[in-house]
């Protein structure tokens, strides 16, 4: 899709400027320009970058999520496309994910892709308290010799807690487990994050993730996310934010995220 020596120099020109500078040029920007149409919306909610939030999709509503991220330097970068759908109301979703990683030497491929199934256990939307666990079945589409999947069927589980502190502040919790079922390794993580809703339609937001995979790593992900609402029930939610890998020799990286979400037919 790119050529190395370009993405090195891409790299190099969005590097120069310090991306916490980038971001809140970013944030300014969109609470200036954001449409009056997406400012008369409910909170951007379910958007998250590398957590899970607690709610499920609505009866009738689905959702397409895209993610990129690209490390600083090199030509390393990772896609994943998520979409989720109720199941006869909100109580029950399902939605699978699939990723396509490049890595430098080894091209471009499949990850493994996982199969989700959440179930809708505390909320309903209205109140400030859900909670909505999620199993998944981790299919080894991705090649375990280009290192980009485990060789193996696995699964995993993360249990999502949500929080609004109050109508400006939001907290996410996050606990998950993976099983590599081929060596029965089994990988813990944890996250949190704070979503200061600064605007109806921009939202900055600031995550933590930790995994025993990588027990010498933390990342933190300070970003900003803003909505556009159209009278049709469409709503687009594009974000940015810049990962940092606290630490250890991982490198830092750039966040991009988009989501469409819309009504359908309901099931």
């Amino acid at each position: 899709m790119r050529s190395a020596s370009g993405a090195a120099s891409r790299a190099r020109s969005w590097g120069a400027y310090p991306p916490v500078y980038c971001l809140l040029f970013t944030a300014h920007a969109f609470l200036v320009l954001a449409s009056p149409l997406a400012s008369q919306s409910a909170h951007i909610a379910d958007n998250s970058f590398l957590i899970e939030e607690a709610y499920n999709q609505e009866a009738g509503v689905v959702q397409h999520i895209g993610t990129f991220s690209r490390p600083r330097g090199g030509a390393a970068w990772d896609f994943g496309f998520t979409q989720e759908w109720p199941f006869r109301g909100m109580r029950h979703q399902l939605s699978y994910t699939v990723p396509v990683l490049h890595a430098d030497g080894n091209g471009t491929g499949l990850g493994d892709v996982l199969l989700n199934y959440r179930y809708q256990l505390v909320g309903d939307g209205g109140t400030p308290l859900h909670v909505a666990p999620r199993l998944s079945v981790i299919l080894p589409t991705g090649s375990e010799d280009q290192g980009r999947g485990t060789g193996s069927l696995g699964l995993q589980t993360n249990l999502p807690a949500s929080y609004v502190l109050s109508d400006a502040l939001a907290t996410h919790w996050n606990a998950g487990l993976t099983l590599d079922g081929d060596s029965g390794d089994l990988d813990a993580s944890l996250g949190a994050s704070a979503i200061w809703r600064v605007h109806r339609s921009v939202n900055l937001m600031l995550e933590t993730v930790w995994e025993s995979a990588r027990d010498d790593v933390v990342l933190l992900n300070p970003g900003v996310r803003w909505a556009f609402d159209f009278a049709s029930g469409l709503q687009i939610v594009p974000g940015v934010a810049y990962t940092f890998a606290l630490g250890a020799d991982d490198a830092d990286a750039l966040f991009l995220y988009l989501s469409f979400e819309h009504p359908f037919r309901q099931m």
